[in-house]
């Protein structure tokens, strides 16, 4: 694939649904070519996982998703060791111990060879470069864990006792997510490139919904786009809707037969579009107002 533009890089993924700006598509280009980590910050639905798809799909790569919250630690994120297996081959060298002892020593040293090894998603990466890696919710994690991913993204190593060092012939491709819950600190920052992914506008919103919803038809999914903006814009919402809900209600609505947007069609798929109680009913109140004006 050529990527000898940011051009050529929106184009590309465009191929693959993902529609960006120009922003976007430029920081995305320079990670590429400078071998960095991306970190995207945005609210929730702005298509920030959905990039790291869209890269994998259009570089034809493996996707390795680490998936972050609270109280993750390396151990989750790099390797554990297949404790059942294990003790399968302790009671095959049992069975065997008449044919051929083994000291205690090489009994041990057995146990923790590569084909008991449980690779997790950051060793993964690095053992299936090149990939991409997402680093989905960093924000969830604690300092801990962000000074761990630090060393890592910096080296593109890890050191298992039992077995050595295992390097990444080549980098993979990272992609860190954060929904802004808490600030991650200056020295992880440091190490990507950053970039603040904002609602799409209208138009290309509507365009979002062409590429990764053909089945709805162009006069509802205007509609359903232009109340959603009009949504968004409003200050009383827990979780306005993203993207991502866009999509689900313009999909459900189009699966209930509805062509125009009623009161009725829009109460019956709110749980497409808000996912809060509170948010529903607001929703429910400024949708009757839009609909009526």
């Amino acid at each position: 694939m050529a990527l000898e533009s940011p051009d050529a890089v929106a184009e590309r993924l465009g191929a693959t649904g993902y529609l960006c700006d120009e922003a976007l598509a430029t920081v995305t280009f320079l990670a590429l070519r400078m071998e960095r980590p991306l970190l995207l910050e945005g609210e929730p639905g702005t298509g920030k996982t959905a990039l790291a798809e869209a890269i994998a799909e259009t570089l034809d790569l493996p996707l390795v998703r680490l998936q972050c919250y609270e109280g993750i630690d390396a151990t989750q994120a790099l390797y554990d060791w297949d404790f059942p297996r294990q003790i399968l081959h302790l009671r095959a060298l049992e069975a065997a111990g008449g044919a051929k002892e083994q000291s205690v020593e090489e009994a041990e040293k057995s146990l923790y060879d590569a084909r008991f090894l449980l690779a997790r998603p950051v060793l993964q990466a690095l053992q299936d470069s090149p990939a991409v890696l997402l680093v989905d919710e960093v924000d969830r994690a604690d300092d801990e864990f962000e000074a761990f991913l630090l060393e890592v993204l910096s080296t593109y190593q890890v050191s298992i006792p039992e077995l050595g060092t295992v390097r990444a012939t080549t980098p993979p491709i990272v992609v860190l997510t954060s929904n802004r819950t808490r600030e991650l600190h200056d020295a992880l920052k440091r190490r990507c490139l950053y970039h603040w992914i904002e609602h799409p506008g209208l138009d290309r919103e509507v365009e979002i919904l062409r590429s990764r919803a053909p089945e709805v038809s162009e006069a509802l999914r205007r509609q359903v786009v232009e109340l959603v903006q009009q949504l968004r814009d409003r200050d009383d919402l827990q979780k306005p809707p993203g993207v991502a809900e866009t999509l689900d209600w313009a999909r459900a609505l189009q699966h209930l037969g509805t062509t125009e947007i009623d009161l009725a069609a829009a109460s019956a798929t709110l749980g497409a579009l808000v996912k809060y109680r509170e948010d529903a009913e607001r929703v429910r109140h400024a949708l009757d107002q839009m609909l009526r004006s």
